[in-house]
């Protein structure tokens, strides 16, 4: 994987390469976008540059991942293969593989790939002394030693603290590439000892020509495709074959919905909301995570065409008597806030371990509430 075969994002491959060339090459980069900007293969292709400009016979190892200079680090937890102490290199097989099939996919459904069960994925401070057992070794061909941790914001308090020194004052040809989604959950402390590169939306145009090239896609249906999936590579993928866990999600969504509607002046509704707040309760964090993230997209979408933005409106749902246009007058700018607020509010104390059940209820009582705040 090398800067030919990134998706858009020129200025960014642009700015790296000089920097490669003039050798001014920071130590410490955070390279921070949205899932399907493309942080990862662009933090790839910059390793393999840096790694193999002078030395070309490097790339094959480059390519399969498996460069010893070039080292990963992800969120992992305890599955059924591995019992315990679970760390990046039990899982490097698996990482290798799924990065190669599609190196856009998300942290839900790496941890979906690995099997993780109940769990959330998380970077603990034994994989940090991992780290730092590595960056201590001389470099197999004396150059850069590059490390690349993805979704560095799953970093514990611990683990970070415990790479802060190694961060700001590197060993010689040191390099970390930091990836994240979500910069404001690293600790400031971090941030502030890398340097910050912004990745916007894959432009619609570099989205519809990769689905034409890579995956053979009829181009106006790759322009439509371009269009939907919003600067998310990811999403276009997925738009391309049904996607089973959104059949989920949606039938989870529209059951959630009619029961919140039926509520109002019925208590006798509120039972199959606790059954509903059971059901998704039982299922593992990062699926409630994923859902809920779901649900504000879908309100999005919802807002969007009440608003009659129907360039911006993509979802089709599938479920039988549920007409998105129908449902879409109820969410507007008197409520949206607020079913927002709460939806992250939820996503927040779940990552946080709270009870899912708890949350799950509070926020379907709310919802009740707040889908029957009239428009002003």
């Amino acid at each position: 994987m090398d800067f030919s075969t990134i998706i858009g994002q020129h200025h960014i491959k642009n700015h790296l390469k000089q920097s490669a060339d003039g050798n001014r090459v920071a130590h410490a980069q955070l390279f921070s976008g949205a899932n399907g900007s493309g942080t990862l293969p662009m933090a790839i292709a910059y390793a393999h540059y840096l790694l193999c400009k002078n030395n070309p016979n490097a790339g094959i190892m480059c390519d399969k991942l498996a460069h010893p200079d070039m080292h990963f680090v992800f969120p992992t937890n305890t599955t059924n293969k591995i019992k315990k102490h679970a760390s990046s290199d039990q899982f490097l097989e698996e990482w290798r593989e799924f990065v190669k099939d599609n190196p856009f996919k998300s942290l839900y459904e790496w941890l979906q790939y690995i099997g993780i069960d109940n769990k959330q994925g998380n970077i603990n401070v034994d994989e940090a002394k991992e780290i730092l057992k590595k960056m201590s070794l001389k470099s197999f061909e004396g150059n850069h030693k590059i490390m690349i941790i993805w979704m560095a914001d799953k970093l514990n308090t611990e683990a970070s603290n415990k790479l802060l020194k190694l961060i700001e004052e590197p060993t010689e040809k040191t390099i970390f590439i930091l990836i994240t989604e979500k910069k404001e959950q690293l600790l400031t402390t971090i941030t502030s000892r890398c340097q910050l590169i912004e990745f916007p939306p894959i432009g619609e145009k570099d989205i519809a020509d990769a689905l034409i090239d890579r995956y053979n896609v009829e181009s106006s249906k790759a322009q439509l495709i371009a269009h939907k999936a919003q600067g998310d590579f990811n999403k276009a993928v997925q738009l391309l074959t049904p996607n089973e866990s959104e059949a989920q999600f949606e039938q989870w969504f529209i059951t959630w919905i009619r029961a919140a509607f039926r509520a109002k002046g019925n208590k006798t509704v509120i039972k199959d909301l606790l059954e509903w707040s059971e059901s998704i309760a039982a299922s593992g964090r990062e699926v409630q995570k994923n859902f809920l993230h779901y649900c504000l997209e879908f309100f999005r979408q919802a807002l969007l065409s009440n608003y009659q933005a129907k360039d911006l409106v993509y979802f089709e749902p599938q479920t039988s008597n549920f007409d998105l246009n129908k449902f879409a007058p109820f969410v507007h700018g008197a409520n949206i806030l607020q079913i927002y607020e709460a939806l992250n509010d939820a996503i927040y104390h779940i990552e946080r371990n709270a009870n899912a059940k708890i949350i799950l209820t509070d926020l379907s009582i709310k919802l009740t509430r707040y889908l029957h705040t009239k428009a002003a």
